[in-house]
């Protein structure tokens, strides 16, 4: 199974477990997780969502040829109903972080509530340099957490950037050494675990109703350019670069 799934004394454990590809996204793999966010929601079993990567990699992504095969084409896809779902989740969500987190590796993390990366964890958002904009609410949430330059340099120039450099931008919570990261992440969920869970939930509501309406709206305003984009021709010679393990030309496209 590509996204494993236990639950064992009020904590889910999502693993992405597709390590072959660096567990990168399929549309499956979106459904799947989504499915489980829904599930975890209703489940009086499930007080604590742990979202972690298999063998050392957190995400590196949509899988392109995934995704060039089956693109979203309206805001019902996997990817968005996922984003969605974990969105407005409401308990407490955990992640841990090591390898690769790009692009949706790293937006998604916007919208958990606790996340502890590996001082190893290498993240990125290259929507831009993919002829694509961001997905997940980052063109908001990111600027609410990192201030406007910050999150300019991110978004817009899309580079690979730090576990450090991710905490001074408010993405992650802690920043631990690899051989400590597990211990710690298991010790702040038991923490969790031990709280009553109204008051966790209430918490978090608090805490989310503020900018709720505006991260639903964003994330439809941002789903439906991201979709239009996908055909373009700056996306498309970005693909193509990608297969052919060239840079892009983007500068044909300048008038």
């Amino acid at each position: 199974m590509d996204i494993q799934t236990e639950t064992s004394n009020g904590l889910m454990t999502i693993t992405i477990n597709r390590p072959e590809r660096k567990n990168s996204f399929t549309n499956a793999m979106y459904t799947a997780l989504a499915d489980a966010f829904r599930d975890a929601t209703h489940s009086s079993g499930v007080k604590v969502v742990l979202l972690k990567g298999h063998e050392g990699c957190f995400s590196a992504g949509n899988d392109l040829g995934d995704f060039l095969n089956n693109p979203p084409t309206d805001l019902d896809a996997p990817v968005f109903r996922f984003l969605r779902m974990i969105s407005v989740f409401p308990k407490p969500v955990v992640a841990q972080v090591q390898g690769l987190a790009i692009g949706i590796g790293t937006t998604v993390l916007l919208h958990c509530d606790l996340v502890y990366a590996a001082s190893t964890a290498k993240f990125s958002m290259p929507f831009v340099k993919l002829g694509l904009c961001p997905e997940a609410a980052s063109s908001l949430l990111l600027p609410i957490s990192a201030g406007y330059q910050k999150a300019a340099e991110l978004l817009l120039l899309g580079d690979i950037f730090t576990a450090l450099k991710a905490y001074d931008t408010g993405i992650v919570s802690d920043v631990l050494e690899p051989e400590t990261l597990d211990a710690h992440v298991q010790a702040q969920v038991k923490k969790l675990l031990d709280l009553p869970l109204t008051s966790l939930l209430t918490t978090k509501r608090l805490m989310k109703s503020v900018n709720k309406s505006a991260i639903s709206e964003k994330m439809a305003e941002e789903g439906h350019l991201f979709m239009s984009m996908i055909p373009q021709a700056p996306a498309q010679e970005a693909f193509k670069a990608f297969g052919e393990k060239r840079a892009p030309n983007f500068k044909q496209f300048e008038n």
